[in-house]
């Protein structure tokens, strides 16, 4: 890998999401090298995936080059690589470009689409965790609105106007929430000779609630947002099966549908080395301490989506998002330097600052942890903090711009098929 010797502490993170990068800032100025690995040479701003599905940002606006976040800063080193597995008894990160020898590790590789074993829905439905997935599904939903331009079969044209999406977590609900309002407000300008009133947003979820996780009054809330915007809620319904047609159901219930987003879920994204069973749990992520050290191993950390830390609060480990993910690479930060020095660590105890999801223009739900309210004081409040937590100046001015823009024009101008989808293999 061409990294260079040193006296220094060698620290390897495997992932440059928000625990990954949060935990380089933090040792970057300090007397240890620190190597990030990463598949990609940008972080990606996942919670707005969605916008960039549905035409409303560019993929560049919500991604940051990993280098020109920690370029000013010495011993730090970022490669280009795909992780394979991780030897633990001689202390080495495998990858693509070779091994690299660690003093201490850190898996931040985050987590991926979790299909609970269902190979047909992984196949034939689309997912949304990376810039990639949701440039297929933007290009998806393009042409096939452009196919049903052009069949005459009833049925056939319904099926390409049928939207499915599965799960009614933030990812589901603002997926449906910005869809609908593409169908009322863009698709009649864009379709003029297609009856895009036959379109139809659909939400499945297993339980009996939308956002789960956050107060009834919320769930209520968005649930009434989105049937006001004409999306269809199905609730205690379980998706079984889809082969690119028809979707089937625990019930009697079927669907034709050309499109179908799985948001249902997500699992750790675990590495082979550390992915035996006694490390990991049911969501397949690493079973760590409340110093976020991996089970066995005083040296190999685990922090954000593929880390599990039970609590008595968090009894199944805390969320997966983005605070706890970087408030745990925060502390890490210190706690490998405390644990360099032979001083005693501090647990890690996660501060709960609320939860939010946005259901379309002026519409969006916000629970803090002594009040919650909607509406558009709530979706202004959304839109802050997203534009807060961003990385970059201009990426700031960009999506901020952009939002502008769309509310006051009520367009998406990224309604680009720039790499057509349909008939390739999934990224």
């Amino acid at each position: 890998m061409n990294i260079p010797k040193t006296s220094y502490p060698r620290i390897v993170i495997i992932g440059g999401g928000f625990a990954g990068v949060s935990l380089a800032k933090k040792l970057s100025k300090q007397e240890v090298q620190v190597v990030l690995l990463d598949k990609n040479n940008y972080h990606t701003f996942q919670p707005l995936l969605y916008q960039v599905s549905t035409g409303g940002l560019e993929p560049d606006s919500i991604a940051y080059p990993i280098r020109k976040i920690l370029k000013d800063f010495p011993n730090f080193h970022f490669r280009l690589a795909n992780v394979d597995a991780i030897d633990t008894a001689s202390n080495k990160v495998k990858t693509n470009i070779g091994d690299l020898k660690f003093d201490y590790l850190v898996v931040a590789s985050g987590s991926k689409t979790n299909y609970f074993g269902n190979k047909e829905i992984e196949k034939h439905s689309m997912a949304m965790k990376t810039i990639p997935q949701s440039l297929n599904l933007r290009s998806l939903i393009l042409e096939n609105f452009e196919e049903a331009l052009l069949t005459s079969d009833l049925n056939e044209r319904n099926a390409l106007m049928n939207f499915l999406i599965v799960g009614g977590g933030p990812t589901g609900v603002e997926l449906a929430g910005a869809l609908a309002e593409i169908k009322k407000g863009i698709l009649p300008k864009d379709y003029p000779d297609l009856d895009t009133r036959l379109a139809q947003i659909n939400i499945i979820q297993s339980s009996g609630c939308l956002l789960k996780g956050m107060s009834d009054k919320a769930s209520a809330k968005a649930e009434d947002f989105l049937e006001k915007l004409g999306v269809h809620v199905w609730k205690n319904i379980r998706v079984t099966g889809y082969d690119g047609e028809t979707v089937t159901t625990n019930s009697d219930l079927t669907f034709k549908a050309a499109t179908v987003v799985w948001a249902a879920g997500v699992k750790g994204a675990t590495i082979k080395g550390l992915d035996a069973s006694d490390f990991v749990n049911r969501g397949n992520r690493l079973l760590v301490n409340t110093f976020s050290q991996i089970k066995e191993f005083n040296h190999i950390f685990a922090i954000g989506d593929v880390a599990s830390m039970v609590t008595e609060t968090c009894p199944h480990g805390h969320p997966m998002m983005a605070q706890p993910a970087i408030q745990q690479g925060d502390l890490l930060g210190d706690n490998i330097l405390k644990l360099i020095e032979n001083k005693p660590m501090i647990p890690f105890e996660y501060n709960d600052k609320g939860s939010m999801a946005t259901v379309g223009r002026n519409k969006a739900v916000v629970d803090l942890p002594s009040f919650n309210f909607q509406g558009i004081f709530a979706w202004f409040v959304w839109m802050f903090i997203h534009l807060f937590f961003l990385i970059g100046f201009r990426n700031r001015m960009v999506v901020f711009v952009n939002w502008v823009y769309n509310y006051v024009r009520f367009d998406r101008e990224a309604r680009l098929i720039i790499r057509p989808f349909k008939n390739k293999v999934k990224d």
